[in-house]
């Protein structure tokens, strides 16, 4: 008996909506189908300006943008289905993350604002929508953040070795998994993975990111800036932690170049080892054990990043998590489909030792499809 649910996820580096049928009726979840749809570059360009605080009226920019990505989510899930063949009627739920447009987790009113109007994704799909994930788990006492270790835990944590997964997405996360499995998973963001690297490139050369790294290979690391963007207070925090485009931005780069004269591809350069070189200092501090590295998301591609990342870890096995089941590109995806299920069937998914949280909650709000609709 299979069990359908559609996963639709947006990230920090603002670049489409990743869409995924995942089968959940294995222990092993298995993506059918999956495709990206693309954000025209207007849209993407909105949504940077309400995310980095640069809209002159953020509150009718916050309601428009909901609208239409709500409406761009539904037609995300609505051509995976026609494009799978898989009918609209076989899908249980639709879990979608939206997009993150501010993430204040610290202070003494924590939030977290995601948007894409679910209420239009069920009327669109006639599907039932879980979403608004993270702010459950604010009210808790958590961070919001990171909430895909759970699934990264049920996936691919192995009693034979330490692991860690690591998520290079706009921003990238760490998930550890010791062998111990009387020992806790925790998890936190590291800092920026892909967003400086593709502003960087898309203002210097019109890119939306560096294939492979391949301009990155050209420059040279400038170790003072270097020195200088790792000075940064986030990378001396203790985890629970969890950042976003409102600290790691063009802007936040920009500050630190003032009155400098280096080579744009330098820059570059460093960026790509700013991201290699916090992740390495994240594991270094806190799993020094481990043995195995399996890498997701976008930045998973970025063959010169992990090259730089590999010399600062030579005792440890990095590799795509395409080499244990699942496609980097759809992980994400995929756990938020596998929480729509669990928030369906009244568990827990979020982990107090990744998110802080004083305790485990069910995630997100149910919008029911209704009778009249496509079921």
């Amino acid at each position: 008996m299979h069990d359908y649910y559609l996963g639709l996820m947006s990230g920090t580096s603002l670049d489409g909506i990743d869409a995924a049928i995942v089968d959940l009726s294995a222990p092993f979840p298995k993506v059918l189908a999956a495709h990206t749809l693309p954000f025209a570059s207007t849209l993407r360009q909105a949504l940077l300006d309400l995310a980095q605080g640069q809209s002159q009226n953020e509150i009718e920019l916050f309601g428009s943008l909901d609208t239409r990505l709500g409406e761009q989510f539904a037609h995300a899930a609505l051509a995976l289905l026609e494009h799978s063949g898989i009918p609209a009627a076989t899908i249980r739920a639709i879990g979608s993350h939206g997009q993150t447009v501010r993430h204040r987790p610290y202070g003494s009113e924590p939030f977290t604002l995601q948007i894409g109007d679910p209420n239009i994704i069920a009327e669109r799909t006639g599907i039932t929508t879980v979403a608004d994930f993270r702010r459950r788990d604010i009210a808790a006492g958590g961070q919001g953040a990171p909430l895909v270790p759970a699934f990264h835990a049920m996936c691919f944590r192995s009693t034979e070795e330490d692991r860690a997964i690591l998520n290079l997405g706009g921003m990238a996360n760490l998930t550890l998994l010791p062998a111990d499995q009387q020992s806790a998973v925790s998890g936190f963001d590291t800092g920026p993975g892909n967003v400086l690297l593709d502003a960087w490139i898309n203002k210097h050369q019109g890119k939306a990111y560096d294939p492979e790294g391949a301009w990155a290979t050209q420059g040279a690391v400038i170790p003072a800036l270097l020195d200088t963007l790792l000075r940064d207070g986030f990378f001396q925090q203790s985890p629970p932690k969890s950042t976003g485009r409102e600290h790691f931005h063009l802007g936040w780069l920009e500050q630190h170049l003032r009155g400098t004269s280096h080579t744009p591809v330098d820059v570059h350069a460093t960026l790509n080892t700013l991201t290699a070189r916090s992740v390495a200092n994240a594991i270094t501090t806190w799993a020094a054990g481990t043995k195995r590295m399996l890498v997701c998301g976008g930045g998973a591609h970025n063959t010169r990043l992990l090259e730089v990342l590999q010399t600062y870890l030579p005792g440890v096995t990095i590799e795509s998590t395409a080499a244990h089941g699942l496609e980097p590109d759809w992980i994400e995806a995929a756990a938020f489909a596998w929480m729509a299920r669990e928030t369906l069937s009244g568990r827990t998914s979020n982990m107090p030792s990744v998110t802080g949280a004083r305790h485990p909650v069910i995630l997100g709000g149910i919008y029911l499809a209704t009778a009249t609709q496509l079921r």
